[in-house]
């Protein structure tokens, strides 16, 4: 088995099931939830893995707001007090929020021990819990912290998607959408039209999804050239994000990064050559599936300014990963201030 595997629904539970069987040697094995996963996923996942009996639970509060290092330092300190050293075993039972944090405590904890993710939410599973990244928020500052490590395996399975809510499942479409533009025309091309889909449909889709971002990290593990094409959206969409985590107007992360992605389309006509044609239906079709947040042009300084704060940004250089067509994305490019501003208003208009 290669780590960092993604296994899907039935063969991903053998396949678990065996890893668990071959290795006997973990010292402790834990389960981290959160409160919702606990409740929803917990039991039939136990049931599903049927020789995971002995077993320690820690749970903590669901939501972005907790991604940070106070609950990680709770984190921590439980294991240290159930005795956990560096041949337990963490398994991540949840959304990106405590994939990207279980894997950063388990990757740091006595300088690492292995760990397993199991997504729970559409945006986990074609995203957060796939590719090694893992990490915490810095204040409002989104994965400030982190670092690039690897779990043993991913278990994608659609099952748990029942438990989700529509906006939730809209969350993870755009991480899906961004895939197709990015890397894969035919993929774009079916994710425009979701009404005629069945679940069969969506567990391709979501295979799919996960082969476009296995592809581009296994090319690229630490993103220092390639990888960094997946963070077409994000420059604009975490700034976006940010702005508005502690406000009435609190954007789930995929609709932050749809909004991301519908400005960052109109940098692209301006740098790389995108075509408008091509912009103008990268909006319409997001559009169809998000609905448009109102952001006033008095926003705007406030959002380019955290633009400044992303993590690919070198020397004070804001940077971006830019579409030059559908299915095919360059990286290191730069926009100045006033197109930023321009590309918000294309949003808006």
């Amino acid at each position: 088995m290669e780590k960092g595997n993604v296994y899907f629904s039935d063969n991903g539970y053998q396949e678990l099931t065996d890893y668990l069987k071959n290795n006997q040697n973990f010292s402790k094995i834990f389960v981290l939830v959160d409160s919702n996963t606990s409740e929803h996923c917990l039991p039939p996942f136990l049931q599903k893995v049927g020789i995971l009996k002995d077993y320690e639970l820690i749970e903590i509060e669901p939501g972005e707001d907790n991604k940070n290092i106070h609950t990680v330092v709770g984190i921590w300190d439980t294991l240290t007090e159930l005795g956990a050293d560096r041949k337990s075993l963490l398994i991540n039972l949840g959304g990106g929020v405590l994939t990207d944090m279980g894997g950063f405590v388990a990757s740091t904890f006595k300088r690492g021990m292995k760990f397993i993710n199991v997504p729970t939410s559409l945006l986990s599973m074609v995203d957060a819990s796939t590719g090694g990244k893992t990490g915490i928020d810095l204040g409002n500052l989104k994965n400030q912290i982190g670092v690039f490590s690897l779990p043993e395996m991913v278990i994608v399975s659609s099952e748990f998607l029942s438990t989700l809510e529509a906006r939730q499942m809209r969350s993870g479409l755009a991480e899906m959408i961004k895939h197709g533009l990015i890397a894969d025309k035919y993929h774009w091309d079916r994710l425009n039209d979701l009404d005629n889909l069945d679940l069969s449909s969506l567990d391709s889709l979501i295979k799919q999804s996960v082969t476009v971002k296995i592809k581009v990290v296994t090319e690229d593990p630490t993103e220092q050239g390639l990888r960094k094409i997946l963070n077409f959206g994000h420059t604009i969409g975490h700034a976006v994000e940010t702005f508005y985590m502690d406000t009435d107007k609190m954007l789930f992360h995929g609709e932050a990064i749809a909004i991301g992605m519908i400005a960052e389309a109109y940098l692209s006509t301006l740098k790389t050559g995108f075509e408008m044609e091509d912009a103008d239906k990268v909006k319409k079709v997001i559009l169809e599936y998000f609905p448009k947040t109102e952001i006033p042009k008095e926003d705007f300084k406030a959002i380019l300014d955290l633009t400044k704060h992303d993590k690919k940004n070198v020397s004070g250089v804001i940077s971006f990963s830019l579409l030059e067509d559908i299915g095919s994305c360059a990286y290191d490019c730069y926009a100045l201030p006033d197109e930023i501003e321009d590309a918000l208003a294309y949003y808006m208009e």
